[in-house]
């Protein structure tokens, strides 16, 4: 385990608990970490927030499961390999940012984190999803770009809730036909990866869909325009926009635009 640096070393430990608990806050940004502060683990059920981004933290102790409160979880920047098996326990978890470490594989236990809301773990080195993560009934936004993914597994079908999807910068080359079950999906972005097609009853299913990004894909213009249900999309997609093309969406008027492989 590892001590506080930084402006919280100006602190004694008394004044950095004090104030942790009152807020229920840690803020350890860019603290120099390179092990987990035994002092948080200390305040248990205290703590709402957990911020450690821009660290050189390699590891999350398996204690973590004493701040059983815990609602935002953020790691981002760090050089995290795992997380701990018992990360199911923090069951008070609304939000995961894991954004650019090396985790390689997610634990099956994340199926138990039922109130997460938002998952993001973009740009590290995951080569699959656990089959579990469909549990996550009540998760907003799916963010895995930036990592080695050959698919997404069948069971994202049953994430309910899920409004937007980024796995840009992956190897997918279709998507589970379960995705069709996702009937709130507002945005799905798959720019750079190997995608010949999408499942052709998408735009018919998800009737709330307004934003499909599809960069550097072999799928054609003509596939697309083809699908039953375009029409409605493009109809939806207009009204977002204000019939104007926002520079982050793909499909304009004319079908995919010259990004895509014809």
């Amino acid at each position: 385990m590892g001590c506080v640096s930084s402006k919280a070393a100006i602190e004694s430990k008394s004044d950095r608990l004090s104030r942790w608990t009152a807020t229920g806050i840690v803020a350890l940004r860019d603290a120099k970490l390179k092990s987990f502060p035994d002092e948080v683990l200390e305040l248990e059920r205290s703590v709402r927030t957990l911020d450690v981004t821009h660290n050189k933290l390699a590891d999350i102790p398996e204690e973590i499961s004493k701040l059983v409160n815990l609602q935002r979880l953020i790691l981002a920047d760090n050089v995290i390999e795992r997380l701990p098996s018992n990360v199911g326990k923090l069951q008070s978890l609304k939000l995961i940012n894991l954004d650019q470490n090396k985790v390689t594989f997610l634990p099956d236990e994340l199926g138990q984190l039922v109130r997460l809301e938002r998952l993001s773990i973009s740009g590290n080195q995951l080569t699959a999803l656990p089959e579990t993560i469909g549990s996550l009934r009540n998760l907003l936004l799916l963010n895995v770009s930036n990592n080695q993914l050959k698919f997404l597994p069948e069971s994202i079908g049953s994430c309910f809730s899920l409004e937007e999807l980024k796995a840009n910068e992956n190897v997918i080359e279709e998507l589970p036909p379960s995705v069709c079950n996702l009937i709130h999906l507002k945005s799905l972005c798959l720019d750079r990866n190997k995608v010949k097609q999408i499942p052709p009853s998408l735009l018919r299913s998800c009737k709330t869909l307004q934003n499909i990004s599809l960069h550097d894909n072999p799928m054609s213009m003509d596939q697309f325009q083809s699908m039953e249900g375009f029409q409605e999309f493009e109809a939806r997609r207009k009204k977002k926009f204000d019939k104007q093309i926002d520079s982050n969406v793909m499909i304009g008027s004319k079908g995919l635009d010259e990004g895509v492989d014809l």
